[in-house]
């Protein structure tokens, strides 16, 4: 296992075992605030450190998708965002692939999360479910509808019963798409595709990290029209089939079958000073559609 690899895995097994922010929704103000910001559309710093003004909504029933516990109210994002998951859910409906669920995208105004995440922060992220929408129910049914891992942690490999090419076909469509920076996936899915798929160049995108055995996380690339938006580096030439996957999965694999004891928390990376304005900025005004057209 390389320098670099192992390095990754030690960070990312803090990760699993909860280092991303905790403090209660009362104590985080960017949780409090429940319309975005005023405004042109603008993303301030990074992914896992920044904010984001001029917001949009992910509509909550939309064509070909459904979003998933809309109760977190974290269903808001750059426009480019919010074009990025209708455009995928309406390619997916149209090849059989849908409806889609849809997870968190980021608060109205980004920042950070009071649990579940320690990205997301600026309204490039979105989480897409790997489970199929089940037959014949409505989108607020799905906001007690549970995440289904298509891993077998404890054996390193796909679940197949939950893992199948529509999962597959579903991944790829995301991967291919234009904006695209990365994709975030388990260690385990990663692995499997380098060894079926013949055209490996989509795989690119594919980034293996802790969790996302039932679901995937796509990061877009900073908008143009965002110069205070801070990039990620690209990721490596190649498919990354050849980093050290199976060092991945044996870590994976020992960590199911021995959990590692929590560790305190990190405290969270200092935001832009200009995410304070974001915050503290005037309310965006409704839609023309909810005020009423004269």
């Amino acid at each position: 296992m390389s320098l670099h690899t192992g390095t990754a895995l030690a960070l990312g097994l803090c990760l699993l075992i909860g280092t991303t922010p905790a403090a209660e929704p009362e104590d985080n103000p960017w949780s409090r605030v429940d319309a975005p910001r005023g405004g042109a559309p603008e993303v301030v710093g990074g992914y896992a450190a920044g904010c984001l003004a001029g917001a949009e909504a992910l509509p909550t029933d939309g064509a070909g998708y459904r979003v998933m516990r809309t109760y977190r109210h974290r269903y808001f994002g750059h426009p480019e965002l919010i074009r990025f998951v209708r455009t995928l859910a309406g390619e997916a409906q149209r090849r059989g692939l849908g409806p889609v669920l849809v997870g968190d995208l980021a608060q109205p105004r980004g920042g950070p999360m009071p649990s579940g995440h320690a990205s997301h922060q600026s309204g490039l992220d979105v989480d897409i479910w790997l489970r199929p929408a089940p037959a014949g129910t409505e989108n607020r049914a799905g906001d007690g509808l549970e995440m289904r891992s298509v891993v077998l942690l404890d054996e390193g490999r796909l679940d197949p019963r939950y893992w199948t090419a529509r999962e597959r076909d579903l991944l790829r469509l995301a991967a291919t798409r234009p904006g695209v920076e990365r994709i975030f996936v388990n260690p385990v899915i990663k692995r499997s595709l380098c060894a079926v798929e013949t055209d490996r160049g989509w795989l690119r995108r594919l980034r293996p990290w802790w969790g996302h055995d039932a679901h995937f996380h796509v990061r877009l690339a900073c908008p143009p029209d965002s110069p205070r938006c801070r990039a990620q580096a690209p990721p490596p030439p190649g498919d990354g089939c050849d980093e050290d996957l199976d060092g991945w999965v044996r870590t994976l694999q020992r960590a199911a079958a021995n959990p590692p004891e929590a560790r305190p928390e990190r405290p969270p990376p200092a935001l832009p000073e200009a995410c304070a304005a974001v915050l503290a900025g005037p309310t965006a005004p409704p839609p023309l559609a909810a005020r009423g057209a004269d």
